[in-house]
Parts: structure tokens; C-alpha cells; sequence
């Protein structure tokens, strides 16, 4: 037993006399780690097609958002994603500037509200303007070569092969939100209901009941479905990635984008190193 416990202090002198050498030499002393970069934080807000461009498969019939009780609802939106003192606003538009910020924005006066009811205009170019931007940053991607929605592709195919019961689905989820949504704007303002559009749910409904189901349309040496798929991730992918070349830590960026976007743009979001998601529907409810 005394030679257990002569090895235990004997141990512990050891142990000090280690730890007093590392303290006290200059050479062995570890330096502090380099303070952690501030995260980038990112507030995705999920749109509507206000001005009614027609340009995908279900397409909303919008009711006027230039009326004053309509403008008065988006000073209020406004006001309400103002709290999240972004010091960049980007939105989903091409970049024309190396910096990829929009000239676009620079033509923005106080005016544009009552005559061009984009949501571009309408969210983005507002709040910039109101917080005393300078510039709004475009990081929307497009090709010529590339179709990022090869949709009519998944469509022919499954007409021509029998399975057009795997498009079904997402056909009737589409048209059943649009038709939806034509009834809520009767009675629900816009606040309310770019609440349900950045609702998670939303986001994982749409994916559930259209994109995944696609994905089945194809054969041994065809996959439409897959490719349907592929491009969408792709196109959201290169968002992300634009988005990332305007960003820099610490950064505080609200992004307007079409709320088809929410699931790949909050994943990337959510998922990259060194970034934040902020949900949008903290600041709007």
C-alpha cells in the first residue's frame, strides 16, 4: 500500500515539474487561437410573383399590389425585415457589375413603388433604399445553353411511356396552392401570407409532392425525372455559390428570391460552414 502511494506522489511530481517546464519556456508555450470569423448571416425571404410574369408551370393571377392598402402592407413587411439590419439585399436578378451588384437598383426612386409591382421592386428595392444602401446585389443564374427546368422532357416522356400517374400528384399539389393562395389574398395581408410561403412545411411539401416523385419517370437508359432534378439543385447551387462570392463574415444579407428556391437555398444556407439561417417568419409574425 506505501508503495502504491509513493508511486501516486511520485507520479504527481513528475506531472508538475512537466507542467512547470511547458509554462515557463517560451518555446513550448502554445499561442491563442485566432479569434473565430463572424458568421454570415442570411435571411431568406420566399416570394410571390407580384407583377405576374406567367413564367412557371402554376401561375398565380396576383391581385394589384399597387393599391394603398396593398403599399401600405408592404411598408409594414418593410418596417418588420428592417430589424434584421441587413447591411446587404440581394435579389433574383443577373449581375451586370464584376462585383455582382445590379444597375438596376441605381434607376430606384421612391416613385418605382407605384408603378412597377415586382417583388424585386417592391421588397428589396424598398428596404434598400429605406436602409441607405448603395447598391443591391444580383445573384440570380440563367444560361443559354443550360436548361436548369427541363420540365416539358419529364412531361413527353411520361406521356409516351405510360407514367403519367407519377406527374399527377404534383400536377394536382400545384394547382391546389394556387388555388389557395388566389383565395387567401382576398382576406390576408401580405405579411400573412409570405408567412405561409417561408412556412418550413411549404418548402418540404413541395419537394415531397413534385420534385421526389419525379424522379421515378424514366427508364434503363433515360431519366428525365433525375435530370429534372439535377438541374434544379444545379441552379440553386450556382445561387448559393454567387452568393457567396458578395458575401464576407460578418455580413448580415436578406435575400428575395421566389419561393420555389426556399429548399436548396435554406440547405445551402443552413449547411455551409460559416454561415447563419435567420427565419424570416421571427421578424414577420
Amino acid at each position: 500500500m506505501r508503495h502504491i502511494i509513493y508511486g501516486v506522489k511520485k507520479y504527481s511530481a513528475f506531472v508538475l515539474s512537466a507542467l512547470a517546464i511547458i509554462s515557463f519556456s517560451p518555446a513550448l508555450h502554445s499561442q491563442p487561437n485566432a479569434k473565430a470569423a463572424a458568421p454570415i448571416e442570411v435571411m431568406i425571404v420566399g416570394a410571390y410573383h407580384m407583377g405576374n410574369p406567367g413564367r412557371d408551370i402554376n401561375n398565380v393571377k396576383v391581385d394589384s399590389v399597387l393599391t394603398a392598402d396593398k403599399q401600405k402592407q408592404l411598408v409594414d413587411v418593410a418596417n418588420r425585415l428592417a430589424k434584421f439590419k441587413p447591411n446587404k439585399v440581394a435579389v433574383e436578378m443577373t449581375a451586370d457589375r464584376p462585383d455582382m451588384t445590379t444597375t438596376d437598383f441605381d434607376k430606384f426612386t421612391p416613385d418605382s413603388l407605384k408603378s412597377d409591382a415586382n417583388e424585386i421592386t417592391q421588397i428589396a428595392y424598398r428596404l434598400a433604399h429605406q436602409l441607405g444602401h448603395k447598391v443591391v446585389y444580383a445573384i440570380d443564374e440563367q444560361s443559354e445553353t443550360i436548361d436548369y427546368f427541363p420540365y416539358d422532357k419529364v412531361e413527353a416522356f411520361a406521356k409516351a411511356n405510360q407514367q403519367e400517374a407519377l406527374l399527377a400528384g404534383g400536377q394536382a399539389w400545384g394547382t391546389r396552392i394556387t388555388a389557395e393562395f388566389e383565395k387567401a389574398q382576398k382576406t390576408s395581408s401580405v405579411r400573412e401570407l409570405l408567412i405561409k410561403l417561408n412556412a418550413p412545411q411549404r418548402a418540404k411539401e413541395e419537394m415531397e409532392s413534385f420534385y421526389y416523385p419525379a424522379l421515378a419517370i424514366g427508364d434503363r437508359k433515360n431519366q428525365p425525372g433525375a435530370e429534372l432534378n439535377a438541374g434544379w439543385y444545379q441552379r440553386n447551387a450556382k445561387i448559393f455559390a454567387k452568393l457567396n462570392l458578395a458575401a464576407k463574415p460578418g455580413d448580415k444579407i436578406l435575400v428575395v428570391y421566389g419561393s420555389g428556391h426556399n429548399y436548396w437555398l435554406h440547405h445551402f444556407v443552413s449547411q455551409m460552414p460559416g454561415y447563419k439561417l435567420v427565419d424570416v417568419n421571427s421578424f414577420l409574425k
